[in-house]
């Protein structure tokens, strides 16, 4: 026999699909089914008479008194009506009683095939409750979202007129309905054998219903000889299917595939699944739920041999992998691939073989469980006082961890049993004249929803614990147990005094059933009618335990965790925070960090916020005026290439350290994105001849053939020198392709973002004689935000922006900016037919969020302490989802409120969504609103408001919010998307003045910095180069700026005049700090020292001094500002200022004795931020070398010394220099730094940064064994550390150049 290939067309897959379970799903199925019954096959919990019997309660009758009515008007009533075989249910329809005051407000629906077992229906996840009846006559029908197959129905009214009692009238929607059934009683199995040895098939579908009280079995299984294999089983009451399509190893394990969907299917009500698989993608389906996915392994086709088993796996042991139980209960509808098993079965065709007693109808096992709803739940069941001893055992399932079981008070109140539940365990107490004799704990995880059983037998003062059919334990107790007359389950009566019940453990939530005492079950009908016992907010009958993280509502891999009312989302390792895990707790970009006042480093972004995309890590650059996003990738070394042709070419792969859909998120977000390619040749061509077939190109994120090169535009075929018309040979469109015996290359930029990544590049033309080539390709770098500063001004009361309804079903979150000067105003509303969500300033000083789910409206208020139309950007963050809903502004504290626990949770809206107003034009909002963002999508307002009336795109006035992040005396100019830092009158850099200007002065370097007349013209070159008169004249001076040496006696600073006149600012040979002013030509200087310790103690110091005429004002570091006095026969007047000097003074003609000596070899160390009223000779020298007013002698060299990071160990160096010698190479071999290699650089970084950080560590380690130290202990011992840093770091000016902020920059 040969193997059978199955391949299905179309239309047979579509007839298939139709068959498999789907063809009782009639568009028809809306038939009267309550009309036409006789009065017998309803039924009711009482009748208020014989005239209010439920055989009147039919829709438009007006027989007997109109309809049903209780005996008493309480939530145990119900109203149930016997159709008399399985029907199909799509509808209800309920009345008040006829003429009177009697109706039902809302109520609850059930469902049983035997009267026993009820299941609620529920419309959603969460609800239970339909709406009712407004008055006794209006008709309220229900469309059900799923039918039910149901023979009885029951009504459970909730709420009633509180001035009438209750009163229905009913009628009922459905259809007949037709199933096979097979009964399997767990030792039994059906074979459906194959026309052939083998079955092949690349589609297969299997659909089925089924019921059981068993939690394990094996309900399908198959297997070939190849390995590959399907098994779905039942374990634990989850649906667990298995495939494997086979691996060219024989039986491997790496083409195994498991899914698990489902939760508690062993309720014995009828549960439907659905396997649909094509190829390797499978969509799984248990009731309502399905899971998507694909199989692991090499092949399409599930081969498997001879047979397929339907209710277990037949013989023992055929199967190694999967030794399972045979599934134990019912099964109807069975398809497989269009074949109705069960009907074959039943008329015993030959392609089934039936193994064991299968019966073609479903038993049920008549079990009746109870539910314990509420803290004040409880049932009472009675027995005979016994003279010895306990026995009881029952079952239980529940999802908390604690709750009382069972207390029992022993005859004669001398002692009590405790049975309950701590921490998922079980713990047993016995008790005796209330103190406890015999405390002891079993058991783990008990709150998994599984049924677990108990039994406990005691006699005399020996007790034995049975749990889930395990003997754990046999106790002595000092008491006597003997069993009194009532036994509690699940907790107390609230009136504790004569009842004997005692509970402080809290009450049980949760199920039970087959309670036994004294070795007789319970009979809790009776109970139910009254008869027997007593209880307290039970459902008897049914199990209406759920399990609430099905499905699983927390969102980016959160974990879910539950109790018996709520369910809670773990986002530990997530990168997501909030009820459900919705909300990232990274910014979006790094032009979002930038704005919190980050500097340049590692961040994660997540460019899609709360959506399905996660966060990537990137590396900041924040040091120019655009906030630069780069991501390194795997290859980011120059490459060598030999030995390529057309037909075998060398193919370099690029892996990134984020996945495409995270790259893909970002570069949309971004304004402009570029990648640096290099391709070095020699006897190597490109693009070949403009006609001919390229040798050589690249494949971005499109996955697409890329035959443009750097520095071209996208889908023109040339290098960038062909763009320049500039190629070594002008036939050619790329210097490579001019085929030189010399070294040459083509380097240029990428920049169409739809491309990009790069993620191969493809050579090949490096196989003939003295051919080579190397390539390099630069990280991904990318700027600016197009969403950060969307914006748009809403400037009358009746503007809006309309935008497509808002889907945020169960997860909403939005989040935007906001400023105005107006009172109040909507600043966004979607409405639905019922539901809505809206978010307003309510008043100057009020947020309101507000929002209807079917539940009624709701508000969470933010109130803030200060007014909020201040014209102050302010930011507002709202979240809904269907466990709360929450609302912060700015950084005031977040308010939330919970939803409840049972209610409706879909946020269904339908109308468009409205920004800066609302459908009535009503309220509008007067202000602007920036960076909107709903579900991690940012709209696009400013380009709907360049066609809206009303509305303007964009919004000045950030300084007015953000000026503050320019320091240092920066100013804040305003841009239309932003705004920047002009750092031209201040003595720092960087996109917030805060990048200190700092060099390296060597023994003789001077700097020299004109302030007189003649330089006036240098104002055309910076703004720094601030000119004076010759009679520059100065009351007042400000000086700021920074140094670290440990040289003395050295020169700080010194301002000189043309008539003798100076200030200079000097450390002695004991490192004391010195001023000397010399304000008057004919007389001696003003002396002032500060000597309080040695300021030339490696350490950086921060100095500021302030004139004001007379008074002299220091403050050096942290300490205290110290003022001095100037005489007062002084001249204030500081006359014809020349220049200010740092360094050395060279031309000395003119100084003072006593500044000699402080000048002997000028400064040696670092100097930083130096300012002097207004002007940065420093950064002038540095940043603006040509200019006039500045000339520099000796080696200057910038550096970041001055950083107050490096503050406790020592001064990073840079040689300052206008070259940058990261340009290709022209000539000659390509080296493999020639282009910039940025992890060398960060390596040697790290390697410095631990270095020092081992220097520091020994450092406090000997500070520590002394047990002893200064202040200037601690700064003697950072002198050594950083003179031997600073030595290790300039045997490395690779690593002083990454470390420099500089215009050349290098990244990760």
């Amino acid at each position: 026999m040969g193997k059978m290939l199955e391949q299905w067309t179309d239309s047979e897959w579509s007839a298939i699909m139709i068959l498999n379970g789907k063809q009782d799903q009639r568009d028809d199925c809306d038939d009267h089914l309550v009309s036409d019954l006789p009065q017998l096959v309803f039924d009711s919990s009482s009748e208020l008479s014989s005239s209010h019997s439920p055989g009147f309660a039919k829709l438009n009758r007006r027989d007997g008194a109109g309809g049903w009515s209780p005996l008493e008007s309480n939530k145990y009533q119900w109203l149930q009506i016997d159709l008399s075989e399985r029907t199909e249910i799509t509808g209800i329809a309920t009345q008040g009683r006829y003429g009177s005051s009697d109706w039902v407000i809302s109520y609850l629906l059930m469902f049983s095939d035997t009267g026993r077992n009820w299941k609620q229906y529920r419309q959603e996840d969460s609800i239970w409750a339909f709406v009712g009846n407004s008055n006794a006559d209006g008709v309220v029908r229900h469309k059900l979202e799923h039918s039910i197959k149901a023979r009885l129905l029951r009504f459970i009214p909730l709420e009633w007129n509180p001035l009438g009692r209750i009163g229905m009238r009913v009628e009922v929607y459905g259809c007949s309905y037709k199933s096979d059934v097979a009964d399997f009683d767990g030792r039994s199995t059906l074979l459906y054998r194959f026309n052939q040895k083998s079955m092949s098939t690349i589609k297969d579908i299997v659909s089925l219903k089924f019921k059981t009280m068993q939690s394990d079995g094996v309900m399908l299984h198959g297997e070939g000889q190849r390995g590959d294999y399907i098994t779905l089983e039942l374990k634990k009451g989850k649906l667990l299917l298995h495939i494997n399509l086979g691996e060219t190893k024989l039986h491997s394990i790496n083409g195994h595939t498991s899914v698990t969907l489902g939760s508690l299917l062993d309720d014995q009500h009828w549960h439907s699944i659905t396997i649909e698989r094509y190829n390797k993608q499978v969509n799984f389906t248990v009731d309502k739920h399905t899971q998507h996915f694909r199989t692991k392994g090499e092949f399409d086709y599930l081969d498997i041999d001879y047979e397929l088993s339907f209710g277990g796996i037949p013989v023992p042991g055929k199967s190694v992998t999967y030794q399972r139980k045979n599934f134990h209960g019912c099964i109807e509808n069975l398809y497989y691939n269009g074949v109705n098993i069960i009907d074959l079965a039943k008329r015993r065709k030959p392609q089934i073989h039936i193994m064991g007693n299968v019966s073609f109808s479903c038993s049920e096992a008549h079990i009746i469980p109870v539910t314990f709803m509420s803290p004040r739940s409880y049932l009472l069941l009675p027995s005979a006082p016994q003279m010895e001893g306990v026995i009881v055992s029952f079952q239980f399932r529940t999802w908390n961890t604690d709750g009382l079981l069972l207390y029992n008070e022993f005859r004669g109140a001398l002692g009590a049993l405790q049975i309950h539940l701590r921490d998922g365990r079980l713990k047993i107490t016995i008790l005796k004249m209330s103190r406890t004799q015999t405390d002891f704990a079993t058991g783990s995880e008990l709150n998994d929803g599984q049924w677990h059983s108990i039994h406990f037998n005691a006699r005399r003062n020996q007790a034995s614990i049975t749990l889930d059919n395990e003997p754990v334990s046999t106790v002595h107790s000092d008491a006597q147990i003997n069993s009194g007359n009532s036994y509690y389950f699940g907790g107390c009566p609230e009136t504790v005094s004569d009842t004997g019940c005692s509970n402080p453990f809290g009450a049980f939530h949760g199920c039970m059933r087959l309670i036994f005492i004294d070795n007789q079950p319970a009979d809790l009908i009776l109970v139910q009618q009254g008869l027997q016992g007593n209880f307290s907010d039970l459902q008897v009958d049914l199990c209406g335990i759920v399990d609430r993280c099905l499905p699983n509502y927390c969102e980016h891999g959160g974990e879910c965790s539950q109790s018996w009312s709520t369910f809670y989302c773990d986002c530990t390792g997530t990168d997501y925070t909030g009820a459900t895990c919705h909300n990232s707790v990274h910014e979006q970009s790094c032009e979002a960090y930038k704005h919190k006042g980050n500097t340049s480093g590692f961040f994660s972004i997540d460019p899609d916020g709360s959506g399905a995309v996660g966060p990537l890590l990137v590396y900041c650059n924040m040091t120019e005026d655009k906030t630069w996003t780069v991501i390194q990738h795997n290859n980011t070394e120059l490459t060598t290439v030999q030995g390529s042709t057309a037909e075998r070419p060398h193919l370099a792969h690029f892996n990134y350290t984020a996945s495409m859909e995270q790259l893909q998120a970002m570069i949309k977000s971004m304004d402009y994105c570029e990648q640096q390619m290099a391709y070095h040749c020699k006897k190597s061509r490109l693009l070949n001849t403009p006609d001919g077939i390229p040798f050589t190109w690249w494949i971005g994120r499109t996955n697409e053939k890329q035959v443009y090169w750097g520095g071209s535009s996208s889908g023109v075929r040339r290098c960038e020198c062909g763009l320049e018309e500039s190629c070594l040979d002008t036939k050619y469109h790329c210097n490579c392709d001019a085929d030189s015996d010399k070294w040459t290359n083509d380097t240029g930029l990428l920049s169409y973002k739809d491309h990009l990544p790069v993620t191969q590049i493809i050579i090949g033309d490096t196989n003939r004689t003295n051919s080579e080539a190397a390539y390099k390709l630069g990280p991904l770098r990318c700027y600016g935000d197009r969403n950060y500063w969307n914006a748009a001004s809403f400037n009358t009361e009746s503007s809006y922006l309309h935008f497509p309804t808002f889907h945020g079903e169960l997860s909403a979150d939005i989040s935007f900016f906001f400023k105005t000067t107006a009172s109040s105003g909507v600043f966004l509303e979607n409405l639905g037919i019922k539901d809505f969500i809206r978010i307003e300033l309510n008043s100057p000083m009020e947020v309101v969020l507000s929002f209807d789910v079917g539940n009624g409206p709701l508000e969470v208020t933010v109130k803030s302490p200060m007014h909020l139309n201040d014209n102050q950007w302010h930011y507002v963050e709202a979240e809904r989802n269907i466990k709360e809903a929450s609302l912060q502004v700015d950084h005031l504290p977040r308010k939330s409120q919970e939803a409840p626990s049972d209610g409706h949770i879909q946020l269904q809206l339908s109308s468009q969504l409205f920004v800066g107003g609302t459908a009535s034009r009503q309220k509008g909002f007067l202000g602007c609103i920036r960076s909107l963002r709903l579900n991690g999508i940012t709209l696009d307002l400013e380009e709907r408001a360049k066609v809206t009336p009303g509305v303007k795109p964009g919004c000045l006035g950030h300084c007015s919010s953000y000026g503050n992040l320019c320091h240092n005396g920066g100013r804040c100019i305003e841009k239309y998307n932003g705004y920047l830092c002009n750092c031209s009158h201040s003595a720092y850099d960087g996109p917030f003045c805060k990048k200190e200007i700092s060099a390296a002065f060597e023994p003789g370097t001077s700097l020299v910095y004109m302030l007189q007349e003649p330089f006036t013209s240098a104002k055309n070159l910076s703004d720094l180069s601030s000119a004076a008169s010759s009679e520059l004249t100065f009351l007042r001076e400000n000086i700021a700026f920074s140094f670290r040496t440990i040289h003395t006696p050295c020169m700080l600073l010194y301002v000189s005049s043309f008539n003798e006149e100076y200030l200079a600012v000097t450390l002695s040979k004991n490192g004391s700090f010195q001023i000397r002013y010399k304000l008057d030509g004919d007389r001696d200087p003003v002396f002032i020292g500060i000597n309080t310790r040695n300021w030339a103690n490696g350490q950086l110091h921060s100095i500021k001094i302030d004139r004001e005429e007379k008074d002299v004002y220091i403050q050096i570091d942290q300490f205290a500002t110290m003022k001095y006095s100037l005489p007062s026969v002084t001249n204030l007047e500081f006359n014809a200022v020349k220049s200010l000097i740092l360094g050395k003074i060279i031309d000395n003609d003119n100084v003072d004795e006593e500044v000699l000596r402080e000048n002997t070899e000028g400064f040696i160390g670092c100097l930083s931020s130096v300012q002097f009223n207004g002007n940065a000779p420093l950064k002038v020298a540095l940043h603006h070398p040509g200019s006039p007013a500045v000339s520099v002698i000796g080696h200057l060299v910038e550096s970041n010394c001055g950083s107050s990071a490096l503050s406790e160990s020592t001064a990073f160096t840079t040689s300052y220099s206008l070259t940058d010698h990261s340009g290709a190479i022209d000539v000659g071999k390509p080296l493999k730094n020639s282009v910039r290699s940025d992890s060398a650089v960060i390596g040697g970084v790290i390697a410095v940064v631990i270095f020092v950080t081992l220097c520091i560590m020994a450092i406090m380690g000997r500070l520590l064994y002394k047990h002893k130290g200064t202040y200037r202990t601690n700064e003697t011992k950072g002198v050594e550390c950083a003179e031997t840093a600073n030595a290790t770091l300039k045997t490395n000016t690779n690593v002083q150049d990454s470390v420099s902020e500089s215009k050349k920059e290098y990244f990760i």
